[in-house]
């Protein structure tokens, strides 16, 4: 009798277990676990560059971030929020945060629409697939939270050593002490919960949409809610920040009114985007009556806009002068290198590229002072626009009988210096145009960096067929009919390139401007890079440096963004 209950509870067992295992045959087919071993192998092969991405490149900039954000001078200090920006840029601070807020919201909303757009047939799944894409967006979140909880208790560790003998069971005491306290601890339950919640999520989905548009859905969800999660965190946090600020000046008797200008300088820059968006579109319209309205109202809304930004020099004047200072040195620049680079360089191109003799020794002699080293080829071009008598440039103006010039020595514009030289004193300033030394700088930057755009010309140059050129010169063009109508708009890719690089290349230069630099020029060739440098190693401002550094960051964003719209429009890849 028992032998027969063990046998009925045994064919019960089986009978209960056999449908699982087919269920999980079903499920685990030859094609699908092939399809998840080449997922893993790809994710593992590529985990490496992952982590090393993270720790060299994302890491160092969420704490230069963290960095700006405090009162550090050599070591930690308290938390000041927004007041080392505001020191920099004045109360546009706010706004630049508030329009980044609101600009990674509208970002979220416009991935989200796309998403919808191409996966027309997603009803109740698109919904539930949200619920893994919020939790993924949590678990990002409550690691950034926890992150910047445990980085004072790791970085007080110095302190807590000092004076004391330093020995590694001590450090190793006060870093688990770290990473065990009251704060960090829960924040990190809150991160494990986060990420048990979107495992089990992601394991749910996963089994009823078994397809790999499933997972891609999921990120693409998490990016959006993480989008809309740091776009909120930042209006709530500007809106406390500005709020803070308008009471302590009130308070204080200070004058409060940057909030108005603030509302009036956002108004502007609305009412700029609207008139553009009218201007864009006039030319779409049927009839010339609604062409000249659409005109007439962009016209109104542009100039309205301009208006209301009036108040802006009043915003940036609130600011560091030193900062804007470096910020008009690196405009002019900025200006005064690149065309002049970009223009002879491709007259170089066209030239070396023809067969000449000796065209490859050219080619090497213009290459050379790009791979010389920056500081020696720098320290030669001090010494040659030294303002001496002797010097070899002052030399040679005297043989041809010029006055000679203060050089690097010399901090008056170059217009206010011509101005002079016709016997006009009462040059305004705001005309004076970039200092001689500054020039000098932009000399041995275009001397620089014209072989290596030369190059790289050539190599566009080899990119267009020839029998163009040649069938237009067969129906009559000229060389310059030819360059101008077929090899110029072909190179509009490399154009494009080099104008993207050299933009962000002076926003960043700094070795041969630290090299030429001089105290007589009165600051006048610093650049925003050199003030940034002299505010963290001399003045050891680290959070205002860091502070100044993303406001750069920033600039440079702002310009590749302006010139992909502009310029990027206008590529044409044949």
């Amino acid at each position: 009798m028992e032998h027969e209950e063990n046998r009925s509870w045994s064919v019960g067992s089986l009978d209960a277990v056999q449908p699982a295992q087919s269920r999980m045959a079903a499920w685990l087919t030859p094609r699908r676990v092939r399809q998840w071993r080449e997922y893993l192998t790809g994710y593992l092969m590529v985990a490496p560059a992952v982590l090393l991405i993270f720790v060299f490149g994302i890491f160092p900039v969420g704490f230069a971030l963290f960095v700006s954000l405090h009162k550090w001078r050599l070591k930690r200090g308290d938390i000041i929020g927004l007041t080392n920006y505001t020191n920099a840029i004045g109360p546009l601070t706010y706004l630049l945060v508030f329009g980044l807020g609101v600009g990674l919201l509208v970002f979220a909303f416009v991935r989200t629409r796309h998403a919808v757009k191409e996966n027309k047939e997603g009803g109740l799944r698109f919904l539930v697939l949200n619920v893994p894409g919020i939790l993924l967006a949590g678990v990002a979140l409550t690691f950034i939270r926890w992150t910047v909880l445990l980085l004072p208790n790791v970085l007080d560790i110095a302190d807590k050593i000092r004076g004391v003998e330093k020995t590694r069971d001590l450090f190793m005491q006060l870093l688990q002490e770290a990473f065990t306290t009251e704060t960090v601890l829960a924040a990190r339950t809150t991160m494990f919960w986060f990420i048990l919640a979107a495992f089990l999520a992601i394991a749910v989905t996963l089994y009823f949409w078994r397809t790999p548009k499933t997972l891609q859905l999921e990120f693409e969800f998490a990016v959006n809610w993480f989008l809309i999660g740091v776009g909120v965190i930042l209006l709530v946090y500007v809106y406390g920040e500005m709020m803070t600020a308008y009471n302590t000046a009130v308070q204080t008797g200070e004058d409060p009114g940057f909030l108005p200008q603030l509302i009036s300088i956002a108004s502007g820059l609305i009412l700029l985007f609207i008139g553009w968006k009218l201007w864009h579109r006039a030319e779409d319209q049927p009839s010339n009556l609604m062409f000249l309205l659409r005109l007439g109202a962009a016209m109104v809304f542009v100039v309205g806009g301009w208006i209301m930004i009036g108040e802006l020099p009043v915003i940036v004047a609130a600011g560091d002068p030193d900062l804007w200072v470096g910020l008009r040195a690196t405009l002019f620049y900025a200006l005064g290198t690149i065309p002049f680079q970009l223009g002879i360089s491709i007259f170089l191109a066209v030239l070396l590229f023809q067969n000449l003799r000796g065209s490859q020794m050219f080619r090497v002699m213009y290459f050379m002072p790009y791979v010389t080293p920056v500081v020696a080829s720098a320290a030669v071009f001090r010494q040659l626009f030294s303002n001496r008598l002797q010097a070899p440039v002052n030399a040679g103006m005297r043989l041809l009988g010029l006055d000679p010039l203060q050089w690097l020595w010399e901090p008056k514009g170059i217009f206010q210096l011509a101005a002079l030289k016709l016997g006009v004193t009462n040059f305004p300033e705001w005309a004076a145009g970039p200092s001689l030394a500054l020039v000098v700088i932009m000399t041995f930057s275009i001397w620089v960096f014209v072989g290596y755009d030369t190059v790289i010309y050539m190599a566009g140059l080899g990119n267009i067929p020839r029998e163009l050129g040649e069938a237009a010169e067969v129906d009559g063009a000229s060389r310059w009919q030819v360059f101008r109508h077929i090899t110029f708009p072909l190179l509009s890719p490399t154009t494009y390139f080099l104008t993207l690089i050299s933009v962000i290349g002076t926003f960043k230069a700094f070795n041969h401007i630290w090299v030429m630099r001089l105290d007589a020029a009165l600051g006048t060739t610093d650049t925003f890079s050199v003030v940034i440098f002299t505010e963290f190693f001399e003045k050891l401002r680290y959070g205002y440096a860091s502070a100044m550094a993303f406001i750069l960051f920033a600039i440079i964003l702002a310009l590749t963004f302006v010139n992909n719209k502009v310029q990027g429009s206008r590529v044409f890849y044949g």
